[in-house]
């Protein structure tokens, strides 16, 4: 049974990248005001040079730019509620769901296995369902959509298999 990041068992894998994005971007959120690297790296318990380069990322993917001087640090370009998890999860770390590094619609499989295709692509829809919704304001006001909030207070969501 699988317990962990980096356990090869598991059907998603969620990168320290993504997570430690969205607890920049969360934090930053939650404050309000630009911040730095550094601030955002403290607050979280990051390493501070790790954290920089995600949020250059996210810099290049438009979801944050950085000043410098008397107001300086990281603010986001777009409203936190129009920053969904899904974007960020795709800027720091490519498509929400890939087979052997092509996405599910590229693959291809012989006549008696093709609706493995199908099942890869019904996984990916349910990533989506969840994680294109979910805003990064949501995340800082602790509010999840309802339909998310009733797939997390499903009891057996919390079991490992």
């Amino acid at each position: 049974m699988g317990s962990g990041l980096g356990d090869e068992n598991q059907l998603v894998y969620i990168s320290a990248r993504t997570d430690y994005a969205l607890r920049a971007l969360v934090a930053l959120a939650v404050e309000g005001r630009p911040m730095t690297a550094e601030e955002l790296a403290t607050s979280q318990g990051l390493p501070a040079n790790y954290l920089e380069a995600i949020l250059l990322t996210l810099r290049r993917a438009g979801i944050v730019l950085s000043r410098r001087g008397p107001d300086a640090g990281y603010r986001f370009v777009t409203p936190p509620d129009q920053v969904t998890a899904a974007a960020v999860m795709r800027a720091v770390d490519g498509p929400l769901a890939e087979v052997q590094g092509l996405r599910p619609e590229a693959t291809t499989y012989p006549e008696t296995v093709a609706s493995i295709q199908e099942l890869w692509i019904a996984v990916r829809a349910n990533l989506r369902r969840v994680l294109e919704v979910v805003t990064i304001a949501q995340l800082a006001r602790g509010q999840l959509p309802h339909a998310i909030r009733k797939l997390v207070e499903d009891p057996d969501a919390w079991v490992s298999r």
